[in-house]
């Protein structure tokens, strides 16, 4: 890091805290105003806070390191961000008419409160547990590599950096709420986008093209049937992403994690109206088309700049482990001033995938669990226990963090086995919900709890038969639970799931027609489906279109 660099860094930070102290001037008197920014964002705020808050370290560490050890695999997770247009064209009318403030109050609406309850639970420990810590985890690694410094005043950098940033992050969250969420994302986005889009100019320069990567990675094979990295469809009998349980695997992740997680939805919710909320999505899904070519290829050019023992700035590029992939590339590749710029983009995609977080679970835990119980609180109250929530949220984050670190390389894997068993129930509930009108209140609360019971004995049965092998001949549990591709399994988790919200709901009584009015498909009153109607034009449909058609062409090319 040269001079230059910490002047860019510098000036990166000023401008950070010019945000938050305007933010901090704005009203904040209500919870409206404190986890939905007032409910007045533009669809510009929105589309960069959902592109923002999910950029974190399983792009920058995670996805990179997947481009550089399995190539174009990982990218099904990605390209399906088409499915934020799920969420603007079909869930946003119905969490608009229900004024909800979390999804979780959006099932009590839909089904009971024991359906919230599970729900609330289920995300804030999910939040705890795997999202802020091991965004915090990777963020202590990457400055540990970018800045070259093991320790600092005889302290593990690793730890200074970690913690440093969480408490950054935390400072700006706990003063300005969503609005600081909002607004530091629109000037993080641009920073975050320019600096990656740098890399991979500099990688493919270094490497000799677009057509040289191609070719060096195509002849690196992945499994005995010949596919390569840069295949994204491979043979269903391949033992980690077979391409039927891949598109399967990816469409329930992502159907849960766009349409209906806490943390995206948020966004949208804070949303002036359906328009706005809407083309937010629309602006959203175009910036989710770039992480595939932002950090993933980038971490296939690190392979390739590896494999052909390219000399970068004077020295051999050497790759240590896949995970050290990006941060390896803005250690070797850049100049100075570039590389603070990148550093900037680094502290970016880092600080707003944790501030959307904390702001989210100190949502969930003030409006679904304290304010049940105390109905009548004060809104300022309101306000300073989400703030004192966040301050929980950060301390329990910290010091889960030593497990965290302790797991190393399965990180990433143990992360998505632990989504694709969290999606299936909560994918189910709300889906049988929204198009369902006989789904009942005990049908959506079956489901959830199904679906918890099943991914608990997943993740219990991973963990025990990994550190307890059976040889020979394995049961029909071992093989149900265990030796099950996690692919497949997610699939017919959420059919299973399905069947039983179906099956508890014909047993039970039906919902009163007057308490999902509105919450429903064909339940909506006319006025309501005008509003929808007028919420829209022909120009948030050719956009729509454009992005599926992408879509389908990134299909195609990588098949």
């Amino acid at each position: 890091m040269g001079f230059l660099d910490w002047i860019v860094i510098a000036l990166f930070f000023v401008a950070l805290v010019l945000i938050i102290v305007w933010v901090s001037r704005q009203k904040q008197n209500t919870a409206s105003d404190y986890f939905l920014g007032g409910k007045d964002a533009t669809w510009i705020a929105i589309g960069a806070s959902i592109f923002a808050s999910n950029i974190g370290s399983e792009h920058l560490i995670g996805l990179a390191g997947a481009g550089a050890s399995s190539g174009m695999a990982m990218a099904h997770w990605e390209i399906q961000g088409w499915m934020i247009l799920l969420l603007g064209w079909v869930f946003v009318p119905f969490y608009t008419r229900s004024m909800v403030y979390t999804m979780p109050e959006f099932l009590e609406r839909r089904y009971n409160g024991a359906s919230r309850t599970i729900l609330s639970l289920i995300s804030l420990i999910s939040y705890v547990l795997t999202k802020v810590a091991v965004t915090v985890y990777a963020g202590g690694l990457v400055f540990q590599q970018v800045f070259g410094i093991e320790t600092l005043w005889g302290i593990d950098f690793f730890w200074i950096a970690a913690i440093g940033l969480v408490l950054l992050t935390a400072v700006y969250t706990i003063v300005g709420g969503m609005k600081s969420v909002l607004y530091t994302s629109v000037l993080q986005t641009p920073i975050l986008l320019l600096g990656s889009l740098i890399i991979l100019v500099l990688g493919l320069r270094a490497l000799g093209g677009w057509d040289e990567m191609m070719r060096v990675c195509s002849i690196v094979e992945v499994n005995e049937y010949g596919d390569t990295m840069t295949n994204l469809i491979r043979d269903n009998r391949d033992s980690n992403y077979p391409w039927l349980g891949a598109l399967i695997g990816s469409s329930v992740i992502g159907f849960w994690y766009w349409c209906t997680d806490q943390f995206i939805v948020q966004r949208v919710l804070s949303g002036k109206n359906e328009k706005e909320s809407r083309r937010g999505t629309i602006f959203g899904a175009y910036l989710k088309l770039l992480p595939v070519f932002l950090f993933l290829i980038p971490g296939m050019i690190a392979y390739a700049l590896s494999h052909e023992g390219i000399v970068v700035n004077g020295e051999t590029f050497v790759l240590s482990t896949p995970d050290a992939a990006f941060p390896t590339l803005v250690a070797k590749l850049l100049p100075a001033g570039v590389k603070g710029l990148i550093v900037c983009g680094i502290l970016a995609a880092l600080m707003s995938s944790l501030a959307s977080l904390f702001n989210s679970s100190s949502a969930l835990f003030t409006i679904d669990f304290y304010q049940r119980f105390h109905p009548d609180t004060d809104p300022k109250k309101l306000v300073r226990i989400g703030q004192a929530a966040t301050v929980v949220i950060v301390f329990l984050g910290i010091i889960w963090i030593p497990v965290m670190r302790s797991m190393g390389d399965v990180l990433y894997n143990y992360l998505q086995e632990v989504q694709s068993v969290l999606a299936p129930g909560i994918a189910a509930a709300f889906l049988m919900g929204i198009v369902w009108k006989r789904a009942t209140a005990q049908g959506g609360m079956w489901g959830l709890i199904t679906g918890l019971a099943i991914g608990i004995t997943r993740l219990s049965a991973k963990i025990w038969y990994d550190f307890n092998p059976v040889e020979g001949d394995h049961n029909w549990f071992q093989y149900m639970f265990y030796d099950c591709n996690w692919l497949f399994f997610c699939g017919w988790m959420l059919l299973f799931c399905l069947v039983v919200v179906f099956v508890v709901s014909l047993f039970t009584k039906a919902p009163d027609p007057a308490k999902i009015q509105g919450l429903v498909f064909g339940t909506s009153t006319p006025e309501q489906r005008m509003a929808t109607f007028n919420s829209w034009n022909r120009w948030d449909v050719i956009h729509s279109v454009i992005i599926l058609g992408i879509t389908a062409a990134f299909y195609i090319y990588f098949w």
